[in-house]
């Protein structure tokens, strides 16, 4: 492999370390109720971060936006709102299921439609052909480690109601089929970083473009939504009372998940053609992975039946394996 695809690779791992703890911290939420981390998490890391990393790395973006025409930022725009329901069923998904079992559901899904849909619309010439072979074994061997973990993630949770288990699952699947629409709005948004590009920041730079335009469309659901339960459940006085106590949670969850994509978007320039189609299905195997160790670092699965526990690391070998059938044919 070539030193820029060892690059992408770190790269891509650094991105899953970041993206597959971030929501680590909510669990030490000890007086915030789910809607105040939520909507601190939602402006940190959806409005405040990717302008500030724009503004830091390619100067004014509003000169770069000017020069393109309107639907230029409709794609990025409209899947960037689509992901933002997801990620508000996302964050429901993980405190309902446990971080293991809601990662493995949601980012499985998200990880085949989130690879493949790019791969063929955006690669059409390279999806049939005989250099995309291993990557699409690896995305049948990828499938098959989550649904291995997702298995090994029923069998811990055994103890609980079939009716509570049914309603979690349904709503992970739902957001696993709208997660990758992040990833949609990047591969899609990329007249704006070719326009970056033109205005002279570098290939790896040129991303942070598209993030402020799409990540504003997820915006605006995770804050309405957050605002109407802080109504609802008269929440509000949590930012008044213990401000103090649990707003570091939304901070570094803020800043974790929006460090991954940062990395993830200069990842895909290393990784090459394909760096937003198998880049991101080796983007979500390193997430997995750290979400599964996380929650098992975490207690998730302390006393958890054997079964279980040796499913979990069937499924990571499977992913293991993937992760070696998809980065060759990368470069």
């Amino acid at each position: 492999m070539t030193e820029r695809l060892w690059i992408g690779l770190a790269l891509t791992l650094l991105a899953g370390l970041l993206s597959g703890n971030c929501m680590l911290p909510m669990k030490f939420a000890k007086h915030w109720p789910w809607e105040s981390v939520w909507l601190v998490f939602s402006i940190v890391s959806l409005l405040i971060l990717p302008w500030t990393l724009v503004f830091a790395t390619i100067g004014n973006p509003f000169v770069i936006y000017a020069a393109l025409p309107a639907e230029a930022f409709m794609a990025p725009v409209l899947f960037g709102a689509g992901w933002g329901v997801a990620q508000i069923l996302f964050g429901i998904s993980v405190t309902r299921l446990g971080m293991a079992l809601g990662y493995s559901i949601i980012v499985g899904l998200g990880a085949l439609l989130g690879t493949l849909i790019p791969l063929i619309v955006k690669h059409r010439e390279i999806a049939f052909s005989s250099r995309a072979a291993s990557i699409w074994i690896g995305v049948v061997v990828m499938i098959a480690g989550i649904a291995v973990a997702a298995w090994a993630g029923r069998k811990r949770e055994g103890v609980r109601g079939q009716g509570r288990y049914g309603s979690a699952i349904a709503i992970a699947v739902l957001c696993g089929l709208m997660a990758p629409m992040l990833n949609y709005a990047f591969a899609f948004g990329d007249r704006i970083a070719s326009e970056a590009v033109r205005f002279g920041a570098s290939n790896e730079q040129a991303g942070y473009a598209v993030w402020p335009v799409a990540l504003l469309g997820g915006l605006v659901p995770n804050v309405f939504y957050s605002a109407f339960l802080l109504s609802r459940n008269a929440t509000w006085s949590t930012f008044h009372t213990n401000w103090k106590s649990d707003s570091w949670c939304g901070v570094v969850m803020g800043a974790l998940w929006m460090g991954a994509f940062a990395v993830y978007g200069v990842s895909s320039v290393y990784l090459g053609t394909l760096g937003t189609s198998a880049g991101w299905a080796l983007f979500q195997i390193f997430m997995i992975m750290t979400a599964s160790a996380s929650g098992m670092l975490t207690a998730e699965w302390k006393g958890s039946p054997k079964a279980a526990k040796l499913g979990m690391a069937a499924g990571l070998a499977l992913l293991s394996i993937a992760t070696v059938l998809i980065a060759p044919k990368n470069s």
